[in-house]
Order: structure tokens, then sequence, then C-alpha cells
């Protein structure tokens, strides 16, 4: 449901509007005539009515759902970038905010890109008291800035993976803690982000940060990566058909890229210029429904695991003798028992 969902505020900003956009934004007006308004904003900047659409967003309840509300907490978060002069003017006006909102202020202006940022946090935090400890947790850097979230988490190494395995007891109760790590291939509504900050600046850093996720449209890794990608292959699509500049910036990366991106960065710009989003949309939804079929590809190749398990549990017992370890995880008995055991603890370690 929460996939469906995020494409459908994609696609919805994808649409063009039937009825054309009023200069004047009603506090009271419809949602869809403010994502026409954002979607448009970058070919038009209206800075002056920024703030009566954002009286929108908090009166339509969109921030409900956080994870659903990336791309307008990005075009906030752009608009706050857009024009630092009146940065701290136009925070101003989007008060006062829904208390269960606020947090929505102190992520925008985090993910602002302002140089000083952190002060005008600091100026607006008594606005906010309720927010104290998520404003401590940014100031702190505790909580990472947009441009400061990495892709991905740092997998560990080989040697990394047969240490754990060597020496924690495959008897002992994991302890499961909340993962509250931040990374574009965990959290979907962060593209969503990007794009919002792609509409209130026209900035293509955010369109390059997308470029760098679409080698996991062919990634077969995890679901997330798999769904990430293809959402950043579709919606680069979907947005260049009409939008000829984003075609052209596309087309004039393409060449400097590496090879995992060239190849789906050429399948954008393809089905851009072609209007085959068709296309797209079916392979990503093949992908996904493969993944599940199949499994990832780390899953695939524990048949090649199982080939090496018992030298690999030798190894482990021999180094342990010789440093006189006798607790070292996994019992010291070398055979096939010991060897499917290896494999079946690294099985649940992928």
């Amino acid at each position: 449901m929460r996939r469906v969902a995020l494409f459908a505020v994609l696609l919805a900003l994808v649409t063009p509007a039937r009825a054309a956009v009023t200069p004047e934004i009603d506090p009271r007006a419809s949602l869809s005539v403010v994502q026409q308004w954002i979607y448009n904003y970058r070919a038009k900047p209206d800075y002056a009515h920024v703030p009566a659409a954002v009286r929108v967003l908090f009166h339509s309840q969109t921030f409900k759902e956080p994870e659903n509300a990336g791309i307008y907490l990005g075009f906030i978060a752009g608009a706050i970038g857009s024009n630092p002069a009146k940065a701290e003017q136009l925070v101003n006006s989007f008060f006062p905010v829904p208390p269960e909102d606020e947090w929505v202020i102190v992520r925008a202006i985090a993910y602002s890109g302002l140089p000083d940022w952190r002060n005008l946090l600091r100026r607006v935090a008594p606005k906010m008291p309720g927010r104290r400890m998520m404003i401590d947790s940014y100031l702190g850097g505790t909580l990472p800035i947009l441009t400061d979230i990495p892709l991905e988490e740092t997998k560990p190494g080989m040697m990394d993976k047969l240490r754990g395995v060597f020496t924690k007891n495959p008897f002992a109760k994991d302890e499961k803690k909340l993962d509250t790590t931040l990374t574009y291939a965990g959290n979907q509504d962060l593209l969503d982000t990007l794009w919002g900050y792609y509409f209130a600046t026209g900035s293509h850093l955010p369109i390059l940060r997308i470029m760098q996720m679409l080698p996991w449209s062919k990634s077969r890794d995890t679901v997330d990566k798999l769904t990430v990608g293809s959402m950043a292959r579709y919606t680069l699509a979907s947005y260049a058909v009409r939008d000829a500049g984003l075609r052209e910036f596309l087309r004039g990366e393409l060449p400097n890229q590496p090879a995992p991106i060239k190849a789906p960065l050429t399948e954008v710009i393809q089905a851009a210029d072609t209007v085959q989003l068709g296309a797209v949309r079916k392979d990503a939804l093949a992908a996904v429904e493969e993944f599940k079929a199949k499994g990832s590809d780390a899953r695939r190749n524990l048949d090649f695991w199982g080939q090496v398990g018992v030298g690999a549990v030798a190894l482990g017992c021999v180094s342990a003798a010789a440093l006189g370890q006798v607790a070292i995880g996994i019992p010291c008995v070398i055979g096939g028992s010991a060897s499917q055991g290896l494999l079946s603890f690294w099985e649940k370690q992928q």
C-alpha cells in the first residue's frame, strides 16, 4: 500500500490538470491545485505565493503520513534554500503551524541547503518548543541533512562476515533493535524529497543524486533497492517527457556516467524521447515479480558457499586452537554437519 501511495502522488503530479491554475492560491484550495502549481513552479517561480501554498498543504493534512509527504517536504526545503536573503521571512510566514506538523519546518530548514541553516533553525526554535529534541539532533549532527544521507549502508566485507561467524555464539538470542539508519536505499520517501527540491529550485543536484540510484533498477540485492531504483528510473522518464530542459540535461550527462548508470540512463532518455513510459513500468513490475520468485542474488549464491563451507569451518577451528580460544561461536567439528550449520547461519545474516 505504501509503494502504491507513493506512485499515486508522483503520477498525480505528472498528469496535467484539466483546469488552469488561478494566479492567487486560496488556503482553502484543493490539494490537486497546489500539486499542479508545485509541478509548474520551476518554469515560472512564484515565490510570493509559497506561504499560501504551504498553508494549503498544512490545511489538507498532507503531512499526516510523513512517509507519503516527501515531495512536499522537498518543495518547502527548496523554497527556503532558493532565496537565502528572504529565507527567515519565508519560514516565519508559515507560522502558526499545527504542533503535529512542526517537524516539517525543522526538517525543511535542515534540508534547505542554506549555508547558514543552523543559525536559522536556532532563531525559529523558540516557536517550536515541542521539537527541541529533533532540533538538537540536527544541530548536533545526529540526524543528517539531505546532502549527507548516504545512498546505502556500508556492507561488511568477507573477512568481517567470517569474523562474525566464528566469534558469535549461534545459540545466543539476538536482541533486535530499531534500525533508524537513514539511507536512500531504505527510505523511498527520500526520492520524493529530491523531486520536490527540484521542483522548487530547478537545481540539477537532486537529479544527479537520483541518477546514482538508477543501477538499483537492475539490482537483485534487496527488494527495497530494486523498488527505489525502479521508481528513480520511472520518475526520471516521466518528468523528462514533459520537461525539455531535463531531457537535455540527462543527454548531456550520459557520456560522463559510469557503465552501471549509463545503461539505465540510456533507457530513461529513450523512454522520454519516444514517450514509452509503459515499457519502463512493465519492466519494473516484472523485475519485482522475479525477485519475489527467485530471491536475492545473495541467496542464489548460497550454493557456492555450500561448496567452501567445510574448508571455512576447518580454518576457523585451526586458528582458534592455535590461539587457545575455545569458545569461537560454532562447534569445531570438521564435516558436513558443521558446514551446513555455517551455511544456515550465514543465510540468516543476508
